[in-house]
Formats: structure tokens, C-alpha cells, sequence
């Protein structure tokens, strides 16, 4: 018998590697079968893929559609790098903190903190347009398969808005990636008003919105990929460590309203205070390395370097593999997340 799950993949930029191993890894557990998916911005790129793939030719083809956008991604045609050769490859860490104290890496950070994205006028084209546009949007918006959800934030209104079906466009999947620093504001069809409406980077609203899976339905066993981390031991000093921080607290702080609703709802339930079936009683699990993503700063979000994206789907395959040795047993029976002591 399959075990039944959903997925909250989170945005996080070229970090969002670190969720393609995690992927790659849940794709070869047999008994495991993803009923859903939500994701924003890197989330709603991986969740594309796999949602394309499952759809038409099952695990195989999604890995091998992961595979192909993160090589996209970086930029090179096969990231292969032999398994012998890991030990010498140079520290993430030291990559990411060495990039962002760079000269060019400084200059094209303050460009865009200075300079609007409409500035370039005639001359602005989004850079995620042509990878985006070879994405089969058939298979994505395929009735068959796992759900898909995406969410990006209207510029009006601030309020996350969520795609799925015949929604799943091109425009979608950049409107949930558009940093309104670096982006212009994408303009598409608002799933709840049919007016055009302005959108940027769902991680603002919801990183990824959860409410998708309340649904009647769908299994109980929720599973959140995190990439941007909930805590960090050292307060951030240097000008970009601080911007970093700020993103990171903001592009959580959605998923951390979500999670409290959730916890709320199992302590109403657990006290008897509303009857067991009248809401739905999530088992929420987590799969994330704030280690590793402590290591990192901001610099490799923006900039993909194939060594470390090689390196962030080893860890998300580690940390995917160290979840299921120590709770796939879990799945289907009880909560593995403490998410009180999240909130304490």
C-alpha cells in the first residue's frame, strides 16, 4: 500500500537546488506517491518539473526534468561531478561568502538596489522567460498527476493569490519568482478577479501557501521543504548579511502564520474543544539543513554556481535520505515537526 503525501516546496533562488535532491531522492521510495503540490518561486520551478514528469512517465521522467532545470539553472550542461572528486571540492560556504564580498558581485548588488528594473526600458527582458518557455504546460496543467499550486503576491492588494489547472502558465511560474528589485512586476490574468493585475515573488505572501492542501481529499502527511533558514545563531552585521536576514524573516514569516494555524487546530482537537473529523488535523513534517543553509549568504541565491548547486542537492538527498530512515514509519501515523517549539 502507498504512502500518500503532499509537498510544500519554498522559494529560495538558485538554493533551491538544495530541494531538487530532496526530490531526487523521495522519487525512489516506491510505496511513496505525492498526491499535491504548492510551491513558490525555485519551489514552483522544482514543483513544475515534478508535477510534468509524474504526469508523463512517472519518477524517472521527473528526476530527469529536475535534472535538466537545474542544469539550465547553472548554466552548464551536465553537473555530474564524479562522486571521488567530492571531498576537494571547495567549501559552499566559503564560495557563497567569497562571491558576495566580490567586487562585481557588490556593484551588481547595489545597481539593483539604486536602479529600477523599468529603468532599462526597451532593453529589459526577464531572464527566466526562456527557461520558463520550454516548460510542456500540457503536462504541467494536466488534470492527471499530483496537484499543483503556485503563489505569487498582487502588487495591489498584497495578498497571495494561487495558481493551479489551466492557471499554470509561463507567467505564473515568473510572476511567483519576480523579486521586484531585480524583476519588473509580471502582468497576468488575477485567478480571483480576471482583471490583469500586477504580481511579484510569492515568497511575501506565502513561501508556499499551505491552505491548497486543506482540501478534502488529499492525505494528512504534509512535508515542507525549507530552504531559507528559521534560525540563525550570529546576529547579521555587514550590510548584506543584514538584507539577507531581513528576506529570510519576511519570506518565513508566511510559513510560520500557516504553521501556527495548523498547531492551533491540533490543540483544538486534542483538547476536545471541536470534534475529531470537523477540521482537518495535518501531520506536518520538515525536511531542511539550516546548517548548511546558515553557511550560505545571499550571494549564491542570486548567482548560481554549478559547484555549489552540485553540492546543494548532495545535502538535499542527505537530508531527504535522513528523514526517511528515521521517519518514513511515521508517515500515515503521527507528526514529526515539533512546531510548538518553533513558536516558544
Amino acid at each position: 500500500m502507498s504512502l500518500r503525501i503532499n509537498l510544500a516546496l519554498q522559494g529560495g533562488g538558485a538554493h533551491g537546488a538544495f530541494t531538487w535532491g530532496v526530490l531526487d531522492r523521495l522519487l525512489e521510495e516506491e510505496d511513496l506517491e505525492i498526491a499535491a503540490i504548492t510551491g513558490t518561486s525555485a519551489g514552483a520551478l522544482n514543483g513544475a518539473a515534478l508535477k510534468a514528469g509524474l504526469t508523463h512517465g512517472g519518477p524517472e521522467a521527473a528526476k530527469a526534468n529536475l535534472d535538466w532545470l537545474w542544469h539550465e539553472v547553472s548554466g552548464m550542461r551536465d553537473l555530474a561531478i564524479p562522486e571521488w572528486m567530492h571531498p576537494w571540492l571547495p567549501d559552499p560556504g566559503m564560495i557563497s561568502r567569497s562571491l558576495q564580498y566580490s567586487l562585481p558581485y557588490a556593484v551588481g548588488d547595489a545597481v539593483t538596489q539604486m536602479v529600477s528594473p523599468y529603468a532599462w526600458g526597451p532593453f529589459y527582458r526577464n531572464p527566466l522567460e526562456r527557461l520558463v518557455a520550454r516548460f510542456d504546460f500540457e503536462k504541467v496543467q494536466h488534470e492527471h498527476g499530483p496537484e499543483f499550486h503556485v503563489c505569487a503576491t498582487c502588487v495591489r492588494d498584497g495578498k497571495v493569490r494561487v495558481f493551479t489547472g489551466d492557471r499554470l502558465t509561463p507567467g505564473a511560474i515568473m510572476a511567483s519568482a519576480c523579486l521586484p528589485t531585480m524583476f519588473q512586476a509580471v502582468e497576468i490574468e488575477d485567478p480571483e478577479t480576471g482583471a490583469v493585475e500586477a504580481f511579484w515573488d510569492g515568497g511575501y505572501s506565502g513561501n508556499p501557501a499551505l491552505f491548497p492542501l486543506y482540501r478534502a481529499g488529499l492525505p494528512d502527511d504534509l512535508i515542507i521543504v525549507n530552504i531559507n533558514p528559521l534560525y540563525r545563531e550570529h546576529v547579521p552585521v555587514t550590510s548584506p548579511e543584514i538584507q539577507n536576514r531581513i528576506n529570510e524573516i519576511s519570506f518565513n514569516s508566511s510559513l510560520l502564520r500557516d504553521l501556527r494555524a495548523i498547531e492551533f487546530v491540533q490543540r483544538l482537537i486534542a483538547t476536545g474543544a471541536v470534534p475529531e473529523g470537523a477540521m482537518r488535523n495535518l501531520r506536518v513534517h520538515m525536511i531542511a539543513d539550516d546548517g548548511l543553509m546558515n553557511d550560505l549568504s545571499v550571494a549564491t541565491k542570486t548567482v548560481p554556481v554549478a559547484t555549489v548547486i552540485t553540492q546543494l542537492k548532495d545535502a538535499g538527498r542527505r537530508a531527504a535520505g535522513g528523514f526517511l530512515a528515521q521517519h518514513k514509519g511515521d508517515l500515515g501515523k503521527r507528526q514529526t515537526a515539533d512546531l510548538r517549539a518553533m513558536f516558544s
